[in-house]
C-alpha cells in the first residue's frame, strides 16, 4: 500500500458512497477514510511517484516530513468526521466531504505546481457543497459568494504558476526572496486559502452557514492546507510575521463580540492560524515545528469544538447565544468534551493547544521578537475568554430563557467528539508522539515550571476579568460589519445598476428585434418580393411598369422554382465558419 496515493481511498469513498445501496454507503463513508490513515502511515518520507504530462513530469506524490505530518492529521481528521456525519442520510454531503478530504492529502502531497492547483481546486469545488447543503437562503447566497472568492484565489495562483513554467519551473519549492510578480500572485493565492486578514472574510461569512456536519470538515481543511504551502514555499518571509500578529489579534477581538457560536469559532481559526502565519514568517526551524505542530493541534480541537457547537444546533435548532442557555443538565456529555476542546485552544497545560502554541511564542522570544511574543501571549488571552469562558457559559449555563429542551443525540456523534477530545488530551500529556513527526528534530520542553506557572496565571486572571464583567460579555442580537461589507455592499449595489442597464438593452434590442422581423417576415415568406420592391424603389418607370403588369399584389412564387440550391446554403455556412476560424485563430497568436 506505500505506493498509493492516499487520496485515491478517499475518492474511491466518495465513489462508493454515491453508488451503493443506503444501506452499504457506510462502506466508502468510513472504509476511504480508515484506509487513507493506513497509506498515510505506510508512506516513508523520499518516496516520489511521478506522472508523464504533455511533456512534464508530475510528481503527484512526493513525501516528506512535512508532508506526512500533515497528510496523518489530515487522514485522522477525515475519519473522525466521517463518524461524525454517520446520521446524515444525504449521499451528496458525504461524497462532497471525502472529496474536499482528498483534495486536502492532495495538496499536502503534490510535489509539482499543477499537481497542486488541480487539488486546490478540487478542495474549492466539494467544499461548497457542504454550504449549500444545509438549503437555507443564507447558506445558499454564502456558498456563492465562498465559490467567488476561491475561484478569484485559484486565479491568482494559477497565475503565478504559469508565470513559473514559462521560467521552466514545475517543482513545488521556496520562492522566499526570489520576488517577481510569480512570487507575489502566488501568496494572495494562498493568502486567500489561509484567511489572511482582510482576505478573511469568506471564513467566517461561510462557516456558520455550513451543515451541522459540514462545518466540521471545513474547519480543519482549507487554512491549514494553505498554511501547509506557506510552510514550503514562503518561510522566513517577514512580511507574514506581522500578518499573523494582525491575524490572532483581530480573530480574538471579534470573537469577543460575536453572538453566534460557529461565527465566534469561525473567527478563532483566524485568530489560530494567525500563529502560524506568523511562525512561518520568523522561519526559523523552531519557528516551522511550531507553526507545524499548532496546525496539527488546531485541526483536532477546532474540529472537536465545531462539533460541540454543532451538537447543540442539532439538539436545539439555535446558534446564537441569546437563544440559548441552561441546557448542561440535558448534555452533560457534550459539556465535558466541548470543554476539552475549549481548554486545548486556550493553552490550559496538559492539553496540545499548550505544547503546540508555546512553541511559536517560544521562537519569537529566541529570534529577538519580544513584541510579537507579547502581542501573541494577548491574544491567548482573548481566546480564553471568548472560547473557554464565553461561549460554553452562554450556551449551556446562561439562563434557559426560551426554554429549550434539547433532542437527542445520534452515538456517532458522540464517538467521533470522544475521538478527537482522547487525541486532544493525548497528546497534551504525550508531547513527544507529536514532537517525533516534526518536520525538523526538537529539543523543545514545554512543561518548565515557570512556563506552567506563567500559563496558570495569566488564566486565572481572564477568568476573573470574565466574571467581573459577565454582564457586558453577553452576545449582542446583532452582526458586526467585517472587511465583507468592502465588498458586498459595492459589489450588490453595482451589480443592481448593471441589471438595470442591462434590463434596458434588452428592451431596446426586443423592441428594435420585433420591427425587423415584421419587415422581414414578407420577404422571407416570399424572396420575389425583394427584387420588385428594389426596381420599385429604384425607378418610377419600372414601378409604373409593375402596376400595369399586375405585380402591385401578390407576386406568385413557386418554392421549387425559385429557391436556393441547398449546397449553396451548405457552402455559404462553410465559408462564414471557415472565415470565423481564421479570425479566432488570428486572435489567439
Amino acid at each position: 500500500m506505500p505506493m498509493i496515493h492516499p487520496s485515491v481511498f478517499l475518492a474511491a469513498g466518495a465513489l462508493l458512497v454515491l453508488v451503493l445501496p443506503a444501506k452499504w454507503r457506510y462502506v466508502g463513508l468510513l472504509g476511504g477514510p480508515v484506509l487513507a490513515v493506513l497509506a498515510v502511515f505506510g508512506l516513508q518520507p523520499g518516496t516520489v511517484v511521478p506522472f508523464p504530462f504533455l511533456g512534464f513530469e508530475l510528481q503527484v506524490l512526493r513525501v516528506d516530513a512535512l508532508a506526512r505530518v500533515f497528510g496523518i492529521i489530515f487522514a485522522t481528521m477525515a475519519l473522525l468526521g466521517a463518524v461524525y456525519a454517520l446520521h446524515v442520510k444525504t449521499r451528496g454531503e458525504h461524497a462532497a466531504a471525502l472529496l474536499y478530504a482528498a483534495g486536502s492529502l492532495g495538496v499536502v502531497f503534490a510535489g509539482d505546481w499543477l499537481t497542486l492547483f488541480l487539488c486546490w481546486e478540487l478542495m474549492a469545488a466539494s467544499s461548497v457543497f457542504l454550504i449549500w447543503f444545509r438549503g437555507r437562503p443564507a447558506s445558499l447566497a454564502a456558498g456563492f459568494r465562498y465559490l467567488l472568492v476561491h475561484f478569484l484565489g485559484g486565479n491568482l495562483l494559477l497565475g503565478g504558476i504559469l508565470l513559473l513554467m514559462s521560467q521552466g519551473s514545475l517543482t513545488v519549492t521556496s520562492l522566499t526572496g526570489t520576488g517577481g510578480p510569480a512570487f507575489w500572485l502566488i501568496l494572495a493565492g494562498v493568502a486567500v486559502n489561509a484567511a489572511i486578514v482582510p482576505l478573511h472574510a469568506w471564513l467566517t461569512d461561510a462557516y456558520p452557514e455550513g451543515t451541522v456536519t459540514g462545518s466540521v470538515f471545513l474547519s480543519a481543511f482549507t487554512t491549514k492546507a494553505a498554511v501547509c504551502v506557506l510552510i514550503r514555499v514562503f518561510p522566513g518571509t517577514e512580511l507574514l510575521i506581522w500578518a499573523g500578529v494582525i491575524m490572532a489579534l483581530y480573530g480574538v477581538v471579534y470573537a469577543v463580540l460575536e453572538n453566534d457560536a460557529r461565527r465566534l469559532l469561525a473567527y478563532h481559526i483566524v485568530s489560530q492560524v494567525g500563529y502560524m502565519v506568523a511562525g512561518v514568517g520568523i522561519g526559523t526551524e523552531l519557528a516551522i515545528n511550531g507553526a507545524t505542530a499548532h496546525a496539527y493541534s488546531h485541526i483536532l480541537y477546532k474540529s472537536l469544538l465545531f462539533m460541540g457547537a454543532g451538537a447543540v444546533i442539532y439538539a436545539t435548532g439555535k446558534s446564537k447565544f441569546t437563544e440559548l442557555g441552561g441546557i448542561a443538565r440535558a448534555m452533560p456529555v457534550v459539556v465535558v468534551l466541548y470543554m476539552i476542546g475549549g481548554f486545548s485552544i486556550s493553552g490550559v497545560p496538559l492539553f496540545n493547544g499548550f505544547i503546540s502554541k508555546s512553541i511559536v511564542v517560544y521562537s519569537a522570544e529566541a529570534s529577538g521578537l519580544a513584541l510579537v511574543a507579547l502581542l501573541l501571549h494577548l491574544a491567548s488571552v482573548g481566546t480564553f475568554l471568548s472560547t473557554g469562558l464565553k461561549l460554553p457559559y452562554f450556551m449551556f449555563f446562561g439562563e434557559n430563557r426560551h426554554n429549550l429542551r434539547p433532542a437527542k443525540l445520534p452515538l456517532n456523534m458522540y464517538v467521533a467528539m470522544g475521538g478527537g477530545a482522547f487525541l486532544c488530551t493525548l497528546y497534551g500529556v504525550y508531547p513527544a508522539l507529536l514532537y517525533a513527526e516534526l518536520p525538523f528534530p526538537l529539543a523543545y520542553e514545554p512543561f518548565l515550571v515557570l512556563k506552567v506557572v506563567l500559563t496558570v496565571q495569566l488564566l486565572l486572571a481572564t477568568a476573573a476579568g470574565f466574571w467581573l464583567y459577565l454582564e457586558k460579555l453577553g452576545g449582542e442580537p446583532t452582526v458586526s460589519l467585517d472587511f465583507d461589507w468592502f465588498y458586498r455592499k459595492p459589489a450588490a449595489a453595482l451589480l443592481g445598476r448593471t441589471l438595470d442597464g442591462m434590463r434596458g438593452v434588452k428592451g431596446a434590442v426586443e423592441g428594435w428585434g420585433a420591427a425587423f422581423f415584421r419587415v422581414a417576415a414578407p420577404y422571407v415568406r416570399n424572396p420575389l418580393l425583394v427584387g420588385v420592391d428594389l426596381l420599385r424603389n429604384t425607378s418610377y418607370r419600372a414601378a409604373r411598369r409593375l402596376d400595369q403588369d399586375g405585380w402591385s399584389g401578390r407576386v406568385p412564387y413557386d418554392e421549387n422554382q425559385h429557391r436556393f440550391p441547398t449546397g449553396l446554403s451548405v457552402l455559404w455556412s462553410l465559408v462564414f465558419l471557415s472565415l470565423m476560424a481564421v479570425f479566432l485563430y488570428a486572435g489567439l497568436l
